[in-house]
């Protein structure tokens, strides 16, 4: 098996087997403009250059790269001009529809990729619902294969006081943590909105935003509602981009994770959260609830309802699950490692290679 990646995933080349080809290099984001789009134009290069000389007869692509609209179309035909089957992992059938950025060229543009690609791979039924009516695939067309755990970042020694030491937090403080990339989509503005409601019914928490803001426009408007509301001494802001070595500090220090999302089908958050053996609220968007325990792994709570969010974090700091969380916290661990395991994963996905060399 080839495997194409960049700098932080070199790890992959001490698989038995594995053939490790490192086209996208280095992915600094603070690099100047000119080194990005001299690294952009040496990857496509690489990639065009290494589809014509290999004998793979499947290419699975997981993420597509930065031009995507070329991606979609343009560089999916070269590949089937080669011959080559095309497997396409649709980590999300439509994020600009999710992201509320839609437009015809997106939709055309993944209408075209879906139609020429050999097989899609999604991770719910819900998204394997959306490609049918949405976009006109055949449902043979699709398997379904759940998202793994993710277990991806470092996890060292650190305890969840050395933790909070280390950002600064009460060793008593109840601590709820909103992680990954600020987007209006992601729903932080209902758990800031939460928060009064959580004083009022005397559930005094902290609320730990450890992410990029990707959307200014929405981060202005939760920074209004911290001022109007006097929120300031509630929230502590760890706002840019996390390195995969600082992750398991954030996830250490916090007793509970928040997923108010207002729309999307699955989270690589939720799964982050369990490997680290914290519990979650989500909102019951997508597949977001199949994934939960009630009671167990954490709650639910109805979408952009700010009550029912701040209802359902004073239930869980009222319950046993955050009572026993240091015996919590192996039990979710061991939990989703047993359902959400790589292995099998591993299994569906060379099924899925199988049939199309079979084809």
């Amino acid at each position: 098996m080839d495997f194409i990646g960049n700098d932080d995933m070199i790890d992959a080349a001490a698989y038995e087997g594995v053939s490790y080809f490192n086209l996208r290099g280095e992915q600094d984001p603070q690099a100047p403009l000119c080194r990005k789009a001299l690294r952009i134009m040496r990857y496509y290069m690489g990639l065009i250059g290494y589809a014509a000389s290999c004998d793979t007869k499947v290419f699975h692509i997981q993420w597509l790269n930065r031009f995507e609209y070329f991606d979609r179309t343009l560089l999916n035909v070269y590949y089937k001009a080669l011959g080559k089957k095309i497997v396409f992992t649709a980590h999300n059938v439509n994020a600009r529809k999710r992201d509320g950025n839609d437009s015809l060229l997106n939709r055309m543009t993944l209408r075209f990729m879906y139609k020429i690609v050999d097989h899609i791979i999604v991770h719910t039924e819900k998204m394997s619902e959306e490609l049918v009516k949405e976009f006109g695939v055949g449902r043979g067309k699709i398997t379904v294969i759940p998202h793994g755990i993710h277990d991806s970042v470092p996890c060292t020694s650190l305890t969840p006081l050395e933790a909070r030491e280390r950002l600064g937090l009460g060793r008593k403080e109840r601590v709820i943590l909103f992680f990954g990339n600020i987007r209006r989509y992601k729903g932080l503005e209902y758990v800031v909105r939460a928060l009064p409601r959580l004083k009022r019914v005397g559930c005094t928490v902290r609320l730990l935003i450890a992410g990029r803001i990707s959307d200014p426009d929405c981060w202005e408007r939760i920074e209004s509602i911290v001022d109007r509301e006097h929120l300031e001494d509630s929230i502590m802001r760890a706002t840019g981009y996390v390195p995969d070595e600082d992750v398991e500090v954030y996830l250490k220090a916090s007793d509970l994770m928040v997923l108010p999302y207002t729309h999307v089908f699955q989270s690589g958050v939720l799964f982050l959260a369990y490997n680290f053996g914290l519990p979650v609220v989500v909102a019951d968007v997508g597949s977001l609830r199949e994934e939960v325990v009630v009671g167990e792994t954490g709650y639910v709570c109805k979408p952009a309802d700010p009550e029912d969010l701040a209802e359902k974090i004073a239930l869980y700091f009222n319950s046993e699950l955050y009572r026993n969380l240091e015996k919590v916290r192996p039990r979710i661990i061991q939990y989703a490692r047993e359902k959400y395991s790589w292995r099998k994963i591993g299994k569906m996905t060379l099924g899925v290679y199988q049939r199309m060399m079979g084809d």
